[in-house]
């Protein structure tokens, strides 16, 4: 049975950088932690994917970041790792995948991927091995009541059971809450996650 991937990020914010588009000096998207699902076609999950990573331009968390996520700097300090080898790590994790995200959370990567290569360090891996997606447009579409909704929420406006312990802004549980959107809404349109995922390709 075939399997594709879906993935989230939580990096480094502070109050008001979303509306800016974290324009201010100095506020950059570094990653903090990294989600992933492997998933078969059925939606049940073959492989869980998590990391804590220390951002390096700004190594000291917001208030605002730690309120959001539940992630404190003393976490981070203590289990993250570096950006080069979590980057390469999950880029490993998949090559030769379908990869979905809820926004356009490969942009993101790309970014810390070139920040962390600009800085001399390793990043095992690349892009070319696997396939990016932002599926947040068909999911929209094909329910309009999630379009306001951040990832982690979609099990709750879908009126969907809890999918995992945890909660919104933690990046596994985000995957959680999104593949069990994808599941319902595959399962009640009666369509075959390998044929949205041939619709998003090309579209």
């Amino acid at each position: 049975m075939s399997t594709f991937v879906v993935f989230d990020l939580e990096f480094t914010t502070w109050q008001g950088a979303l509306e800016q588009d974290w324009g201010a000096p100095g506020q950059l998207r570094e990653i903090v932690q990294i989600g992933a699902l492997r998933l078969r076609e059925d939606f049940s999950v073959v492989e869980e994917y998590e990391a804590l990573v220390r951002p390096v331009v700004n190594p000291r968390l917001s208030s605002y970041f730690t309120e959001l996520t539940g992630i404190d700097q003393e976490t981070v300090d203590r289990e993250g790792g570096s950006a080069a080898e979590a980057l390469g790590d999950f880029l490993g994790f998949c090559r030769g995948q379908s990869v979905l995200s809820y926004g356009n959370d490969m942009v993101v990567l790309g970014e810390n991927v070139g920040w962390a290569r600009a800085r001399g360090e390793e990043v095992k891996n690349g892009f070319l091995g696997a396939h990016f997606l932002n599926i947040r447009p068909w999911l929209n579409t094909v329910a309009p009541e999630t379009e306001k909704a951040n990832v982690g929420r979609l099990w709750q406006v879908l009126d969907l059971p809890k999918p995992a312990e945890g909660k919104e802004h933690s990046a596994l549980f985000d995957c959680y809450s999104f593949a069990a959107a994808l599941k319902h809404l595959c399962e009640t349109r009666s369509v075959a996650v390998m044929t949205v995922l041939g619709t998003a390709i090309t579209a």
